[in-house]
C-alpha cells in the first residue's frame, strides 16, 4: 500500500510558468527604453544641400562626419573645432591607427563654397585618403 495521498492516487507534478515577473520586468524595460530614446537623437543640425542622382557610397561601419554649419562652426562628432587650422591635427589624432581613412563631409547649404573648400583642404592635409560628402535625396 502506498503512503502519501489519501485515496491511493499516484504523485503528478504541477508545472506551470508563473508570467506576472515577466511581464513586469518586460514593462519596466519599455518604459525605460521610451524615456532613453529621445536622448539618443545627437548631432548637429545641417540644412543639407539635395541632390537627385548622387551615387551613394557602401558604409561598413560607423563613420568619422565632420560637420559645417551654417554660422561655419566645425566639429567633429560632437567635438568643436575652433579654427580650420586646427582640424589637420584633431582628425590626423582621431585616424591613428586605423587602416581605413574614410571622412564625410556635412555642410550646410548657406556656408559659403570657399568655407567648404578650405575645410575639404584642411582634411586632404590631414592624410585622408576617401572623403565623401552628405547630402539629402529632394523630397517629392
Amino acid at each position: 500500500m502506498e503512503v502519501g495521498r489519501p485515496g491511493g492516487g499516484s504523485r503528478s507534478t504541477l508545472s506551470q510558468i508563473n508570467v506576472t515577473p515577466f511581464v513586469d520586468v518586460m514593462l519596466v524595460l519599455l518604459v525605460i527604453f521610451m524615456v532613453t530614446a529621445p536622448m539618443m537623437d545627437q548631432g548637429v543640425e545641417v540644412d543639407l544641400p539635395e541632390v537627385a542622382e548622387a551615387p551613394s557610397l557602401p558604409v561598413k561601419k560607423e563613420p568619422m562626419v565632420v560637420t559645417v554649419e551654417k554660422s561655419g562652426k566645425i566639429s567633429i562628432g560632437k567635438t568643436e573645432i575652433q579654427q580650420v587650422a586646427k582640424l589637420g591635427p584633431v582628425l590626423q589624432q582621431a585616424l591613428k591607427g586605423k587602416t581605413d581613412q574614410e571622412v564625410f563631409l556635412e555642410a550646410d547649404q548657406k556656408v559659403p563654397y570657399g568655407r567648404v573648400v578650405e575645410v575639404m583642404a584642411a582634411i586632404k592635409r590631414a592624410g585622408v585618403e576617401k572623403l565623401g560628402m552628405v547630402t539629402r535625396v529632394p523630397e517629392e
